[in-house]
């Protein structure tokens, strides 16, 4: 997830309005009617050769030597936009953010386009940077805020159709916005990068890396809002352009939260469950929908109160939000000495399955005659329990796995013990008959 998709799907200083680019200066001379220009012709002179210079090493001396002879120019609007891009092509990013700062300091001074190119600029240089400090990173947001606020003043070129110019300003929107964002993320600014990363995705909803980090601000936002983070997540696990592995470790990190969210369940079925609806529905809306919503720790710990098999089985059979809550909170737990009427037995080879009524009086007892608990038991544990008898009552502790609501109602039942009272005993072994000797004879 370190790549910036939106960063990477665009060539720096591309032909994004290509009239922003600032004319020399004695093109601005000639359009201002042959006026009087502001700088000497020595300063002309050692502009151009600046800008004309290919050596990065070089050029830099000869823009520094300007500077230093002419810190006043009028030709600094031209002398920054020099600096910062051969920074920026030499990957030295922090200068390159220093000179385009120089350059957005110049405000009305320049030009609308020229303020822009140095944002733009800029921009790319910080996403460039690694591991920004929260100072240059609360800057930088500042920064693309503000550019944004300037891509607004600028206006279509001529030559450019209207789609050709939505579509360069569109780029730009996500660059600063996605800036924005991730500034926000590194000075620790939760709610600003909320609010810019949902202003990257009203541009591109799909976008992988928008909508995972998306699901971290929320994530590190005090106190944390872990339901949008899980949509969120979810909305990058599903995402067109999310890879087999990306989508795959996103879900596994999903799983994981929605764990934590609920205390830690360990209901693989439930979050199965949980995962499926989640998966299905986040593709659909960028904004998580106010009916999507998990059962809390929280809700769970009140839930499990007072519980008992017999609230589980009722809640259950009663269904709607009840049945989702108690559901939740039962799932996964173990029930002792759970009562029932025997309806059907089968062994297996490792297995001893038995179909039971769960009946909570003698009146329930003698009326059962369809099953509506699934129990499994290991017959290495209790092989008895193979031959335990039909219409017997029976009493077994066991781990509640999954369950099938109405009309076909089923509790289903793992790593369950048979109560040892409740299995057959096996019979006393015969003692062997003693044999008297045999009587003497007389005489003997």
């Amino acid at each position: 997830m370190k790549a910036i998709s939106w960063m990477a799907s665009l060539l720096l200083l591309a032909a994004i309005f290509l009239s922003c680019t600032p004319s020399a200066p004695a093109q601005d001379a000639a359009a201002a009617g042959a006026a009087q220009p502001k700088y000497t012709m020595a300063e002309y002179n050692s502009y151009q050769a600046a800008a004309a210079e290919k050596n990065p090493a070089a050029q830099i001396k000869l823009l520094d030597d300007f500077v230093a002879k002419y810190p006043a120019s009028a030709l600094l609007n031209y002398i920054y936009p020099l600096y910062y891009k051969n920074y920026y092509a030499q990957k030295n990013y922090p200068k390159a953010i220093e000179y385009a700062d120089k350059a957005i300091a110049m405000g009305d001074k320049i030009s609308p386009a020229e303020r822009y190119d140095a944002h733009y600029v800029r921009a790319y240089a910080f996403n460039a940077v690694q591991n920004p400090d929260p100072e240059s990173a609360k800057a930088a947001r500042a920064a693309a805020l503000a550019g944004l606020k300037v891509l607004d003043q600028l206006p279509k070129p001529d030559g450019v159709d209207d789609k050709t110019f939505a579509d360069q300003k569109k780029q730009s929107l996500i660059v600063f916005n996605g800036t924005a964002a991730t500034a926000g993320m590194a000075a620790k600014d939760y709610a600003g990068a909320i609010e810019s990363y949902k202003a990257v995705l009203g541009l591109a909803p799909d976008d992988l890396v928008s909508n995972y980090k998306l699901g971290q601000a929320y994530m590190a936002i005090a106190p944390p809002q872990q339901l949008d983070a899980i949509w969120y997540f979810a909305r990058a696990a599903t995402s067109k352009s999310a890879n087999e592995q990306q989508s795959k470790s996103v879900k596994a990190y999903i799983r994981k939260v929605i764990a934590n969210y609920q205390g830690g369940t360990v209901c693989d079925t439930l979050t199965d469950a949980e995962m499926s609806e989640l998966l299905q529905l986040a593709p659909n809306s960028v904004d998580r929908p106010a009916s999507y919503k998990l059962v809390s720790s929280a809700d769970l710990d009140v839930a499990r109160k007072d519980m008992t098999i017999a609230t589980v089985v009722t809640d259950l059979k009663a269904g709607g939000d009840k049945a989702k809550l108690t559901w939740t909170a039962a799932c996964g737990l173990e029930f002792p000495d759970v009562p029932g009427k025997l309806i059907e037995n089968t062994a297996a080879t490792d297995t001893v399955e038995l179909k039971t009524a769960f009946v909570t009086s003698d009146a329930e007892f003698e009326a059962a005659t369809t099953p509506n608990m699934d129990v499994i038991i290991k017959k290495a544990d209790q092989p008895e329990a193979a031959k335990l008898e039909k219409g017997n009552p029976v009493r077994f502790t066991g781990t509640l796995e999954s369950y099938d609501p109405d009309p076909a109602f089923m509790l289903h039942w793992d790593k369950a013990k048979v109560n040892a009272e409740d299995l057959p005993k096996a019979a006393a072994p015969k003692k062997p008959v003693a044999r008297k000797p045999a009587p003497k004879k007389p005489g003997n």
